[in-house]
C-alpha cells in the first residue's frame, strides 16, 4: 500500500501492474524529453541574436516536425494497446468472485461455493485495533489464492461504484444492471488494499477494499472454515 508523502505508484503485485509502471515509465521518459528539447529551444531563441533566415522556409524542417510527432505516438500507442489488450484477456480463470457494490459496503460472492457469501464493511474508527489503518480495514477480508488466475465479476444495487486496487492496477466501475469483468493474479502473497473510485453519495470515502493474497492450502483451509 502506499506510504506517507509517497510520489510514485504504488509498488506492483501483478503481471498487469508490472507492465503499467513499465509504461508509465515508458510514456514520462517521452515527456521529459519533448519538455527539455522544447525548453532548450525557447532558451535558444531568447538569448541568440543570430536568425537563419534559410530556416524561414525549409521543406526539411517542416517534414521532421510532421513525421516526428507521429512517429511518438506510435511508440506511446502501440506498448498502450498491448496493455490494454492483455487487461481485457480471460484465460481459464481458476476461481470467480463476484463483487457487488451498495451504500455503502461491498459483498463478495465465491460463485465456485455453493454458499460461500458475505458483507464487507468499514470498521469504525474507534474499533480499530492497534497497528490497523484508520478508513481501510473492513470486518471481512477477501481472501484469494495467490499466482492463480481470478475472474473478477463486478456489479452495483444501488448507484455506481468502482472497484479499485492500486497495487495490482484493478480498477473497475460497478454499474446498476451490468456485469463488468476483470483478471486479477496476484505474484506474491499479502495484504492490498483499495477503496470505491467512483463518488456514490454521502459516505462515499468509507467503502475500503482489502484483499489478502494466501498460498492455495490456506485459502482451501479458510473456504472450508467459512462453509
Amino acid at each position: 500500500m502506499a506510504y506517507p508523502f509517497q510520489l510514485g505508484l504504488q509498488d506492483a503485485a501483478s503481471p498487469v501492474m508490472e507492465e503499467l509502471l513499465q509504461f508509465h515509465d515508458h510514456a514520462l521518459m517521452i515527456v521529459f524529453l519533448i519538455s527539455s528539447l522544447v525548453l532548450y529551444i525557447i532558451t535558444l531563441m531568447l538569448t541568440t541574436k543570430l536568425t537563419h533566415t534559410s530556416t524561414m522556409d525549409a521543406q526539411e524542417v517542416e517534414t521532421i516536425w510532421t513525421v516526428l510527432p507521429a512517429v511518438i505516438l506510435i511508440m506511446i500507442a502501440l506498448p498502450s494497446l498491448r496493455i490494454l489488450y492483455m487487461m481485457d484477456e480471460i484465460n481459464n480463470p481458476s476461481l470467480t468472485v463476484k463483487t457487488m457494490g451498495h451504500q455503502w459496503y461491498w459483498s463478495y460472492e465465491y460463485t465456485d461455493y455453493e454458499d460461500l457469501n458475505f458483507d464487507s464493511y468499514m470498521i469504525p474508527t474507534p474499533d480499530l485495533k492497534p497497528g490497523e489503518l484508520r478508513l481501510l480495514e473492513v470486518d471481512n477480508r477477501m481472501v484469494l489464492p495467490m499466482q492463480m488466475t481470478i475472474r473478477m465479476l463486478v456489479s452495483s444495487e444501488d448507484v455506481l461504484h468502482s472497484w479499485a486496487v492500486p497495487s495490482l492496477g484493478l480498477k473497475t466501475d460497478a454499474i446498476p444492471g451490468r456485469l463488468n469483468q476483470t483478471t486479477l493474479m496476484s505474484t506474491r502473497p499479502g495484504l492490498f488494499y483499495g477503496q470505491c473510485s467512483e463518488i456514490c453519495g454521502s459516505n462515499h470515502s468509507f467503502m475500503p477494499i482489502v484483499l489478502e493474497l494466501v498460498p492455495l492450502e490456506n485459502f482451501e483451509k479458510w473456504s472450508a472454515s467459512m462453509l
